[in-house]
């Protein structure tokens, strides 16, 4: 087993019917561009009635048609926000716990001490969370899970990561290891996974592999190293 394979993230989701949530972060091949991506999938109703919107620099998962909307809390979110030098990407609301404690001064480990997993018995879906920090001309990052250390939730584990950015090379990490009843969740490491120069490709691997009926938005983001400039992909299943 070669524990440095990069491997290929369309062949890793191809066929996985359902990988919940996922977030990818890495530098492009030829080392210009910051990449950063967010999915989300969704097998009920609740969740399969959403889309991302883009307001003030964040990106937020909002309801598709609001008349349906079951139960908010665990499904409408900034997920994507700003601060400063920083890039904050998670799958929920501990987005803005992040923003918080990094604006107060606090650590992107330390600011996610306050929370845990997901209260939504028996998958107990856990918090996945990353933030890139831009310095220099380059940028390193932080990954997270927080999953319930039990089948029962009786309390929390907590995973951190921290990478330096290297070209071609991203992690990617998602909330569930494949379907079930409850939903197993993601073991292990964040994935080691190839991350190509252009956007329109990436995005195209990406939302291809994921699988057709649960599938429901993405959003791709390259940030240049050099200007800053910032260029985005988004797709909404629900149009």
């Amino acid at each position: 087993m070669n524990i440095y394979k990069i491997n290929d993230i369309g062949e890793l989701i191809t066929g996985n019917s359902y990988v919940g949530r996922g977030i990818v972060i890495g530098k492009s091949a030829d080392g210009k561009n910051a990449v950063s991506a967010y999915f989300i999938m969704g097998r009920s109703a609740n969740s399969r009635n959403r889309i991302f919107t883009e307001k003030n620099d964040a990106v937020y998962t909002e309801p598709f048609d609001a008349s349906k909307v079951e139960d908010p809390s665990l499904i409408i979110y900034a997920a994507i926000r700003k601060l400063d030098n920083k890039l904050i990407v998670t799958n929920g609301d501990q987005t803005d716990t992040i923003y918080d404690g990094v604006k107060a001064g606090k650590s992107f480990s330390e600011s996610l001490t306050v929370r845990e997993f997901e209260p939504d018995a028996p998958n107990l879906t856990p918090r996945i969370s990353g933030m890139l920090t831009f310095k220099n001309n380059d940028f390193t990052y932080d990954m997270s899970i927080l999953k319930s250390i039990d089948e029962e939730g009786t309390d929390c584990a907590r995973y951190s990561f921290a990478y330096p950015s290297k070209a071609g090379l991203g992690h990617f990490i998602h909330t569930y290891v494949c379907d079930g009843n409850p939903i197993p969740t993601f073991q292990g490491e964040p994935e080691r996974v190839q991350i190509p120069n252009d956007i329109d490709a990436f995005t195209n691997t990406l939302w291809t592999a994921l699988d057709e009926n649960n599938k429901i938005s993405l959003y791709v983001r390259y940030t240049d190293l050099e200007t800053g400039a910032e260029v985005n992909r988004m797709i909404n299943k629900n149009k």
